[in-house]
C-alpha cells in the first residue's frame, strides 16, 4: 500500500455507505432513540439493522449509548426515591403550616 492511500477495507467501507438503502453513521445516530423506543417504521428498521451489520463503530456506539442510558435511568430512579425519603419532617410541617393545613400548635 502506498503511503497516504486508504486501505482496501477503508475504501470498501466508504463504498458501502454510498449504496442505496444505506445510511451514514451520522444518520444512524439520528435514529437511535426511535430504534430503542421501538418507534422506527419497518423500512427504516431494516436500513438501521443493515447499518449495524456492516459498521462495527456504530455497533460499539449503540452498546455504549444503551449502557449510558440505562445508567442515567437508574441514577434518576435512585435520586427520585432518595428524595422522597429524605424530606425532613420539619420541612413538611412548615409547608403544611404555610398552607394552613398543619396541626394546631
Amino acid at each position: 500500500m502506498k503511503h497516504g492511500q486508504p486501505s482496501i477495507r477503508r475504501r470498501l467501507h466508504g463504498i458501502m455507505f454510498k449504496l442505496p438503502m444505506m445510511i451514514s453513521c451520522r444518520e444512524f445516530e439520528d435514529f437511535i432513540v426511535d430504534y430503542l423506543d421501538g418507534e422506527l417504521p419497518s423500512s427504516q428498521m431494516r436500513i438501521f439493522n443493515l447499518h449495524l451489520k456492516v459498521c462495527r463503530e456504530c455497533r460499539d456506539y449503540l452498546k455504549s449509548y444503551v449502557a449510558a442510558r440505562d445508567l442515567a435511568k437508574r441514577a434518576l430512579d435512585e435520586d427520585a426515591a432518595q428524595s422522597l425519603v429524605d424530606v425532613p419532617d420539619d420541612l413538611v410541617s412548615a409547608i403544611l403550616d404555610a398552607r394552613g393545613e398543619g396541626s394546631p400548635s
